[in-house]
């Protein structure tokens, strides 16, 4: 079963930092391009972070730019997104995404899967 599941989330204060992950299994990702999306209630979903089949570039939304790492790991199909001085408003369930392309991009309908979410809480 081809499957993306992330885990790192959870209840932190704000100042703090996570690192989420999401492991692919199923398939090789190698080809493809991964990224972050979150979803926050009363809110539309939104581009975290993205990053190439190589690993070599990323993008960053400007709500997470400088206060996040997007990185991947080919060799066992894993992502990473650290994220620190977390804020209140970057509570959210965290989605992790595969694109049928190998370049990074910011519009969901060029994921094809996407995992279970983890859900981020920052307390003020």
């Amino acid at each position: 079963q081809v499957r993306l599941v992330e885990s790192g989330g959870g209840l932190v204060q704000a100042g703090d930092s996570l690192r989420l992950s999401c492991a692919a299994s199923g398939r090789s990702f190698m080809l493809s391009a991964l990224a972050w999306f979150r979803h926050a209630p009363e809110k539309e979903r939104e581009f975290v972070s993205g990053i190439s089949a190589s690993g070599f570039r990323t993008l960053y939304a400007d709500s997470v730019k400088g206060r996040s790492t997007i990185s991947r790991d080919n060799a066992n199909d894993t992502i990473y997104l650290q994220m620190n001085s977390l804020k209140p408003e970057d509570t959210a369930v965290y989605y992790c995404a595969s694109s049928f392309l190998n370049m990074q991009t910011m519009e969901p309908r060029n994921y094809d899967l996407w995992g279970q979410g983890t859900q981020v809480t920052i307390s003020s």
